[in-house]
């Protein structure tokens, strides 16, 4: 039988990120190194549990119905980032480069994961699209045959006499990156998303 240690360990090491190693070192700090510090992380997440939920308008956290993009009044409702995961969206909205709304869709499409398009968060973004509320969808997808999938089902699913543009963000070399370290999708990526230089 596992010990009481042994249990929160195990348990640290099934969040994201987390191995054997930092698991051990996080369950001995809280315990031994900064035991007073585990009464309000545990207070914290009692709280957070009870308090946050998915925004009912685009799947982000939220303490209320509308999480805080959907409820700012300032933000452009007819441009609308369709992202992965609200990691993505919070990534999205530190580089300040999108001022209007986001769709969480809480993964993308798997046929070798087990994750169609009923697991996903689409029926609320395609409701959004035939109200006529959205203008512009972003697609703001992995770069990958998941994230490809996942943007050819969702313009397919979209009404033929839709009046929204659609696109996808561009990939390629990263800020300060170099040609000759990068890998051949990053390569053909950046040749095709390039744009006319003035």
């Amino acid at each position: 039988m596992a010990t009481a240690f042994e249990h929160l360990q195990h348990l640290l090491k099934q969040l994201p990120g987390l191995g054997y190693r930092s698991s051990e070192k996080i369950a001995l700090h809280l315990l031994v190194e900064k035991p007073e510090r585990l009464p309000e992380l545990v207070r914290a997440l009692e709280e957070a549990a009870r308090s946050v939920r998915r925004c009912v308008h685009c799947g982000n956290l939220a303490e209320s119905e509308l999480c805080a993009v959907c409820a700012d009044e300032s933000r452009d409702r007819a441009a609308v980032c369709v992202v992965e995961q609200v990691p993505d969206l919070a990534a999205l909205e530190r580089s300040g480069a999108h001022r209007g709304v986001y769709h969480v869709l809480h993964g993308k499409l798997s046929p070798i994961g087990g994750v169609g398009p009923e697991q996903l968060n689409l029926t609320p973004l395609l409701e959004r699209v035939r109200s006529g509320e959205i203008r512009e969808l972003i697609l703001a997808l992995s770069n990958d045959v998941e994230g490809e999938a996942t943007c050819h089902y969702l313009t397919a699913q979209l009404p033929g006499d839709r009046e929204v543009s659609v696109s996808r963000i561009g990939f390629g070399l990263p800020s300060g990156g170099g040609v000759l370290y990068a890998d051949s999708v990053t390569l053909k990526n950046a040749l095709e998303s390039r744009r006319t230089y003035t």
